[in-house]
């Protein structure tokens, strides 16, 4: 990764300035909404790419996922769809921040509408080695809406986006492309149906908050066109005595460890 030759602008006031992977990233959020975070770096760590492979990221957000993924990886690219005008955006200038905007492709558009056939601007279909994302969590039908409007729009996410969501990753992968998933750990019903008969070799890896304590979220990562069978691998506890990461987390979140699911 090559820092950018522009001078980073001043951090607007509503704003913050968070550091990833041991601070190699500086990554500007909304102070208020929806802010990324471990599930994203570890979303990153667990794509099994190549150098000079393409990744899609539905929902690309700030960019957290895909710029951790690039800082690990520089012979990749990524595109990535934001419906959110102003998350765009900021995405757009973390890339310029860490000098990664010649890799990054960020496309203002609606995941929902990625499959009509009159979309603009959107990636051809079969075009990616890997596809990944980091859903909204509740669906409109369970969850109070945000005063936030961004953090409102991240969660207003019906029970059917889910399975739209999972057929725009499968039609943007290759034969034989992985899509990987980190999502809420009581949602793996929703995911697994939704990718019933697109994907198979599914890996479920969960990431559990402390030892002995029930996982909080999955990692979920499957092949098109594969039928090999299902598997649970052993994921990782996050947190050891007091709120210390355990060595193997912090591996992932502060040196760029990879997350192997395969």
């Amino acid at each position: 990764m090559q820092p950018s030759d522009t001078p980073a602008s001043p951090i607007p006031p509503s704003l913050t300035e968070d550091g990833f992977l041991g601070g190699r990233l500086r990554i500007l959020q909304p102070e208020k909404g929806f802010r990324a975070g471990i599930d994203s770096v570890f979303l990153a760590a667990a794509i099994p790419c190549l150098p000079g492979e393409s990744v899609f990221e539905a929902g690309i957000g700030t960019g957290v996922a895909a710029l951790c993924l690039l800082a690990r990886n520089p012979g990749l690219k990524v595109a990535g769809v934001e419906v959110a005008a102003r998350y765009a955006m900021i995405c757009e200038e973390n890339a310029k921040r860490n000098g990664l905007q010649d890799r990054l492709h960020v496309i203002h558009a609606d995941v929902r509408e990625a499959m009509r056939r009159d979309q603009i601007g959107m990636p051809a279909p079969g075009s990616f080695a890997h596809a990944m994302c980091n859903p909204p969590f509740f669906d409109e039908a369970k969850s109070t809406p945000s005063p936030h409007l961004l953090k409102s729009q991240a969660h207003a996410f019906g029970p059917e986006d889910l399975e739209l969501w999972m057929k725009v990753l499968h039609a943007m992968l290759s034969p034989r492309g992985s899509v990987t998933i980190v999502h809420r750990a009581d949602s793996l019903g929703q995911l697994l149906d939704g990718m019933q008969n697109r994907f198979g070799d599914i890996r479920i890896a969960p990431l559990f908050p402390r030892s002995g304590a029930a996982a909080s979220r999955i990692l979920v990562q499957g092949i098109k066109g594969s039928r090999a069978p299902l598997q649970i691998m052993p994921g990782m506890v996050l947190h050891g005595v007091g709120n210390a990461f355990t060595p193997e987390a912090d591996a992932v979140l502060r040196d760029g460890a990879a997350f192997t699911l395969r």
